[in-house]
């Protein structure tokens, strides 16, 4: 059984010298994750649906998950949601998912409301009201997001925004992917 498949916000400054560099740091521009060395194990996290069900980070296992943790109070989180539920909408699939989940105190109707008015479509609801994810993941800043591979291991982690349906974004997560296929992930 796969250990749980969570997108896990690590701090930058966790990832350290053992992160890999990307293509985009050789061109001067910010990468869109920093890529570790080493996968390591993203703990299972609790939180419930936006039909309130509890469920785990395990339950998304089998696939590659980037997992971002985000509240609709945290202006550059509402900023990038219509990225995240585009990369959704491109990518998502039994292979990969985008996994966006709230840690706001106020529950499961603050993020269905954010969710109505900016238009989200493609994504999940997912809410950790208690707010424990972010301790467990490491969280340091929002949002943080986190490239989980399909065995529950964190191989990228990026603390603040991004464009996550860019061109370049894609292609890494196709990468990661098409590799996972071939049977080396």
């Amino acid at each position: 059984m796969a250990s749980g498949i969570v997108v896990a916000v690590i701090a930058a400054a966790a990832v350290g010298p053992a992160a890999l560099p990307a293509a985009s740091e050789a061109a001067g521009t910010a990468p869109p994750l920093t890529l570790l060395a080493t996968p390591r194990p993203v703990p299972i996290v609790d939180f419930v649906n936006g039909d309130g069900k509890p469920m785990t980070s395990a339950d998304f296992g089998g696939r590659f998950v980037l997992l971002n943790v985000w509240a609709t109070w945290c202006v550059p989180c509402r900023k990038e949601m219509p990225t995240l539920d585009r990369l959704e909408q491109k990518m998502g699939g039994p292979d990969f998912e985008v996994v966006a989940l709230s840690i706001d105190h106020q529950g499961r109707n603050v993020v269905a409301k954010f969710y109505r008015e900016v238009g989200i479509k493609a994504l999940g609801l997912y809410v950790d009201q208690s707010g424990k994810a972010a301790g467990m993941l490491e969280v340091v800043g929002l949002p943080t997001t986190l490239l989980i591979d399909r065995n529950g291991h964190e191989i990228g982690r990026k603390v603040g925004p991004a464009q996550w349906d860019s061109p370049e974004v894609v292609r890494l997560i196709q990468r990661y992917t098409k590799t996972a296929g071939d049977g080396h992930d």
